[in-house]
């Protein structure tokens, strides 16, 4: 749901979605820090603000900016911020609780800056996001909150496994929602130069939140980045899908009762078009010889074609879902998918593959699925940031424009990566690998 992304590491400085959840039983919350996300590639795991924090026409700044300030500062650009919150409709009695003992948190900033060197590949991802621990404490959920979940699926048209897979990425079913203040937090962030416009309209957000009641400005908490409640939610996203599912007036995602956290969660993926009953993806087998050219996300396919050239399912035929596309997360020495609908619209709450497939996969062992049959290529690693930029930087050089150099494996960088891989003879899966870089050496 969220476009705006940083590479990591699957450290919890930077952590964005999934927990060690090792807890086998119910869990408490617990601040947990999460962060934005650079687009994932086939080698690298990304995470995302959740859900829809699509700022359309704010771009990131890059300039370095001085870490250190003073609350003397930071309480004048509150003084300043009030007069453009009053201007955008925020009441001065809200105002005034909201800032109530605000100050300037310089661990935000910190936070905010500790952008890791290192990712994690595709199946280091997957043994957290689909380990045993996890997938038996998604049963266990499902178990305990049955009636919620199938009268939310009735509504919504959301299978009760995926808005659980969802919970169980986002907050390990609501044991890491965040303690942070979201106030101070997101003021903070606002006030930093780096990407204050961004983070002063979920300010204002977090404000209108307030200002209709739906919770008070010291029980506003979720993780340091802005996002809130069992399946974390920013502010501006918030105001635009969140759900009164239980009637009490209010739209309660920071409650220990779940119910509207995952009401909402299941308005969003209807919102913009889950169909029910369709898959994210089938696992497949490829025939020998497959052009892996047709291993892109703008070939889209009938089934009956896709079988037609020899894609299989590896647990027998695979059903038409509609049109889609083969997916190979780790290249051509991994598992492959094909691809449904369904995929984008997880994509919407966070861009990463991996975090589509882990939900996707998540959910459907706790349907009662088999876990993924293919091996991945366990002796790769993946690239970190540096070794990232200069893969792009030695592309481009070579005459494959991957048109920037920011460490951000995305679809121009796999377009560029396929491009030299056929031109140089190798199988063009588009995999960005530590052996395709040693090569542009």
């Amino acid at each position: 749901m969220c476009n705006w992304r940083i590479a990591g590491v699957l450290a919890l400085a930077m952590a964005g979605g999934v927990h060690a959840d090792t807890r086998s039983d119910t869990v408490r919350p617990e601040g947990r820090p999460q962060a934005e996300v650079t687009r994932l590639a086939t080698a690298s795991l990304s995470y995302s603000l959740r859900p829809a924090a699509r700022p359309k026409t704010i771009k990131a700044k890059e300039t370095p900016v001085q870490q250190n300030t003073s609350n003397g500062d930071f309480q004048q650009w509150l003084r300043d911020f009030r007069t453009r919150a009053v201007a955008q409709g925020i009441s001065p009695q809200v105002l005034n609780a909201a800032f109530d003992g605000v100050t300037y948190d310089a661990d935000i900033i910190r936070r905010d800056r500790n952008q890791s060197e290192f990712s994690k590949t595709i199946w280091e991802y997957l043994d957290s996001a689909v380990s045993d621990t996890r997938l038996r404490n998604g049963k266990s959920a499902l178990d305990r909150h049955r009636a919620t979940l199938e009268a939310i699926e009735a509504r919504y048209g959301v299978e009760k496994e995926v808005v659980v897979a969802v919970w169980g990425l986002e907050s390990a079913y609501g044991s890491y929602r965040g303690s942070t203040d979201i106030v101070r937090a997101l003021a903070t962030l606002a006030h930093d130069a780096r990407r204050s416009a961004f983070f002063e309209e979920q300010l204002i957000a977090a404000l209108k939140i307030l200002q209709s009641g739906d919770t008070t400005a010291r029980n506003m908490t979720g993780s340091w980045a802005g996002a809130m409640g069992h399946t974390q939610f920013m502010p501006t996203s918030y105001l635009d899908y969140a759900v009164d599912f239980t009637g009490d007036g209010k739209r309660d995602i920071w409650s220990d009762d779940p119910s509207d956290a995952l009401a909402s969660t299941a308005a969003y993926l209807a919102r913009f078009g889950w169909t029910k009953g369709q898959p994210w993806g089938v696992e497949v087998t490829l025939p020998r010889g497959f052009d892996f050219q047709l291993a892109d996300r703008k070939i889209r396919k009938p089934v009956s074609e896709w079988a037609d050239i020899g894609v299989k399912g590896v647990n027998g035929t695979v059903a038409d879902h509609g049109p889609a596309s083969v997916l190979l997360p780790a290249g051509g020495k991994g598992a492959a998918f094909l691809i449904f609908g369904n995929f984008a619209v997880i994509e919407r709450y966070n861009s990463a593959d991996a975090y589509v497939i882990g939900v996707g996969h998540l959910s459907d062992r706790i349907a009662g699925g088999p876990p993924i049959q293919a091996n991945w290529p366990r002796g790769d690693r993946a690239l970190t940031l540096s070794e990232r930029k200069e893969m792009q930087q030695r592309l481009t050089d070579k005459g494959f424009d991957t048109q920037g150099v920011d460490g951000r494996i995305g679809p121009l960088t796999i377009d560029a990566v396929r491009a030299y891989q056929m031109a140089s003879g190798l199988t063009p899966d588009g995999y960005a690998s530590m052996n395709l870089l040693s090569r542009l050496r």
